[in-house]
Parts: C-alpha cells; sequence; structure tokens
C-alpha cells in the first residue's frame, strides 16, 4: 500500500510540476484577470474527478469501467499538451539560466554591474507562444483520436512465403483480428463497419487472438449478434487474452470467476467462435494438411501464464505447418521461437502499439516498444514468423493517435529453398 502512496505521490508532484510551468506560458500568452482560476479550478477538477473514480471503480460494473475511460482520456487530452509546453518552457529555463551563470562570471571578472537581460519577459513571452503552438499538435491529434482514431479500422495486407507451406494452401487468405475488448465500444454503426470490412477480405479463416471483454463476460452480451456476422469457409477460431480471465476484478469466490469465464466462452460458442484452449484443430485440403493451435494466455509478470505449449502441440508431427494463436508476444520471445516444433507462423495481439505512436514509412515508433521489443507488425526470427496485432478495439484511453484499429489480413506462399520470407 506504501508503494501505491507512493507512486501516486510522484505521479501528482510531476503533474503539479508541469502544471506550474504551462500555467506560466499561458499567463504569458493571455492577459485577463479570471486566467488563474479557469487554469487551476479545470486542473484540480480533472485530478479530484481522475482520483475519485481510480479508487472507486468497480472493474465488473461495465458502465463504471467505461467512465473510467473518459475520465483517462480527459486527464490526457489535457496533460499531454500541458507536458509539452512545460518540457520547452524549462529547456528555455535551463539555457538562460546558464547563460546567466556564464554572462555573470564574465562580468564579475570585469568589474561590471550584473546584466538581468536574460529573465526579460519579452523573450519569456514569445517562447511561451511557441510552446502553446506546438501543444496545439497533440492537443488537436488526441481529440480527432478520440473522436474518429479509435474507429479508423484499418486492413493490412502481408504476403509471407514459407518453404514448408503444405502446396494444397498455397495461396490461403487468413484473417487475424485481436483484442476486441467489447465493454468499451459505444458506437454501434462503427463496430458493425469493422465487421464488414473482415468479411468482404473474402479469407478462408479468421483466427481471434484474444481479450473479447475487458473485465466481465457480460460486456458481450450487447454485441454477440455483431460479432456472430464473421464468417470464414474454413470457421472462426479464438483464444483467451488475459483480459477474458477476471483476473482483474474483486470476485466474490472462486466460483463466481470461474462462471464468469465459462459464459464467455458459451457467449463465442453462442456467436460461431470455436475456442482453442490449449488445443488444436486440423484442416485439410486433399492429403495436405494446415494446423491451428490456441495456447491459453502466455506472459511474463505481472500476467498469468495459463498456456501449455506442450499439452496445445500434442500428437502432432514435427513436419506439421503450424500457425499458433497466443495472445501475448513475449510467448514467442519466451517459448516459441526455440520450441522442438517448428512453428511456422505465431499470431499475437496484446500491445495495441499502446493505441500511440508515429507510423511511416521508413520510421516507426510507440510507447509500446519500451516494454515490448516486438510490439507491431511482421518479426522474422528462428526461422519463423511473429505477427502482432495492434488490436481491433481499445482499452483505458478512449482513443487510438497514429497506431490505427488493425485487420490483418495474411496470404500464406509456398517458396522453394529453406528460408521463410
Amino acid at each position: 500500500m506504501n508503494t501505491v502512496i507512493l507512486r501516486i505521490l510522484s505521479t501528482l508532484f510531476i503533474v503539479l510540476a508541469m502544471d506550474l510551468y504551462a500555467y506560466q506560458a499561458f499567463k504569458t500568452a493571455f492577459k485577463f484577470r479570471a486566467l488563474p482560476w479557469v487554469y487551476w479550478g479545470t486542473s484540480l477538477a480533472l485530478v479530484v474527478w481522475t482520483l475519485y473514480v481510480a479508487f472507486t471503480i468497480n472493474r465488473s460494473d461495465p458502465a463504471v469501467t467505461k467512465q473510467y475511460m473518459y475520465v483517462f482520456g480527459a486527464m490526457i487530452l489535457f496533460l499531454v499538451p500541458k507536458m509539452l509546453v512545460g518540457g520547452i518552457l524549462l529547456v528555455e529555463d535551463t539555457v538562460r539560466f546558464f547563460g546567466w551563470l556564464a554572462n555573470g562570471a564574465q562580468r564579475l571578472a570585469s568589474s561590471t554591474p550584473p546584466d538581468d537581460a536574460w529573465f526579460q519577459t519579452g523573450r519569456r513571452a514569445a517562447v511561451s507562444r511557441i510552446a502553446l503552438g506546438v501543444a496545439v499538435i497533440p492537443f488537436v491529434s488526441i481529440l480527432y483520436g478520440m473522436a474518429r482514431g479509435r474507429y479508423r479500422f484499418r486492413v493490412v495486407a502481408h504476403e509471407l512465403e514459407f518453404p514448408d507451406l503444405p502446396e494444397a494452401f498455397d495461396g490461403y487468405r487468413i484473417i487475424q483480428i485481436s483484442d476486441i475488448h467489447s465493454g468499451s465500444f459505444d458506437n454501434r454503426a462503427m463496430v458493425e463497419y469493422g465487421v464488414d470490412l473482415i468479411n468482404q477480405q473474402g479469407a478462408d479463416l479468421v483466427l481471434f487472438t484474444g481479450d473479447m471483454v475487458n473485465n466481465v463476460a457480460d460486456e458481450l452480451v450487447e454485441w454477440k449478434d455483431v460479432f456472430s456476422q464473421i464468417n470464414a469457409p474454413d470457421g472462426v477460431f479464438s483464444v483467451l487474452g488475459n483480459h477474458d480471465y477476471g483476473d482483474y476484478v474483486g470476485w466474490p469466490s472462486a466460483e463466481a470467476k470461474q462462471a464468469n469465464l465459462e459464459r464467455l466462452v458459451q457467449h463465442q460458442t453462442d456467436m460461431g467462435f470455436q475456442l482453442l484452449r490449449n488445443e488444436h484443430r486440423v484442416l485439410y485440403r486433399g492429403s495436405d494438411r494446415l494446423v491451428i493451435a490456441g495456447v491459453e494466455n502466455w506472459g511474463f509478470p505481472p500476467f498469468p501464464k495459463y498456456g501449455d505449449l506442450n499439452r496445445t502441440l500434442q500428437g502432432l508431427s514435427p513436419n506439421d505447418y503450424t500457425v499458433l494463436m497466443s495472445h501475448d508476444p513475449s510467448h514467442f520471445e519466451g517459448e516459441v521461437k526455440t520450441h522442438p516444433h517448428r512453428i511456422a507462423l505465431t499470431l499475437s495481439g496484446h500491445t495495441h502499439g499502446m493505441q500511440f505512436g508515429i507510423e511511416i514509412p521508413g520510421f516507426r515508433w510507440s510507447p509500446a516498444k519500451y516494454r515490448y521489443p516486438r510490439w507491431a507488425g511482421i518479426y522474422r526470427e528462428a526461422n519463423r514468423i511473429l505477427h502482432v496485432n495492434r488490436g481491433f478495439g481499445y482499452l483505458a484511453f478512449p482513443g487510438r493517435v497514429g497506431i490505427w484499429p488493425e485487420i490483418t489480413a495474411i496470404t500464406l506462399r509456398r517458396r522453394e529453398g529453406n528460408e521463410i520470407k
């Protein structure tokens, strides 16, 4: 508990420091009497609102969880631009301070009176206006991400080549979706649009790689009829993600928690999703076979390890071409890439690309990279391929900035030689 309090106090200290710096910029740029009341009243209201919701949140109530997301979104909307303004002014003050020291030392050596020009208001006003102008960019971006970005579905296509792909499956098309987080949605028309986009791809198979809900199975009830529209000739398969087990809810008993999981399993069955829990299925085209394996959640702490890869692959030949669904990409590093059974393709999600970042030709960045080295897209290692989906839904922050919701279209190709491509 002491650690939690320390974290809260340190966070509040950083927020206050940045707020003080940002306020200086507003005070310099805008001259009106009510500014202190408007600025500090808004800041205080956001902090109090956030702390209240954080300490009273009931994760078993989807409506309350959704309310917390909007509180967090409002906090991010104002805090990030303030931090940028504060950072710019801090750099300016640091430069001026060292300039003042150098100037003072020079004048002291020549017995010249001190010069306070380094702290004239005019220079600060110019920098303040520049800082506020720059801060408009993240403010508008975050606002767009909350209003439109979270439903800006895009199809990301990959053509992957494997030397051991059975000939009959050359050209086989797989759609991967991940991290639906149905309890976050608030726009039925846009979710239906995303499902239509999935079906328009004409895939042979659809694979969902976990986190159907935020915390409780009942979040899915109002969306079952929408997601049941997802279809493919060879079926729709799914696995569980860390949020699907109900681990983040204070259940009255172990039986209640288990009953919640069983309801989620039943909901997916009702939708036509074939949930794989440390098991596999074999798809046939003539005498050729392709294995779809699904492992339960496997992650590094604090995320749970329910997955059993050996059990999942039990009974298979080492030569079977295998596509593995494993929610957390950490599993690839921790076990999959060195497993004796060469798993040709692993599909994961979990990271969401932190729902924030920059992806332009030749450059990709997201804060997610500091926690997950494999945070989005294709990774080739040990003659195996990992794909990390950026997620269909959103969680905590009710928006996406630069990292848009993803529907992955993968085409499998057979190639000559020994290496993947």
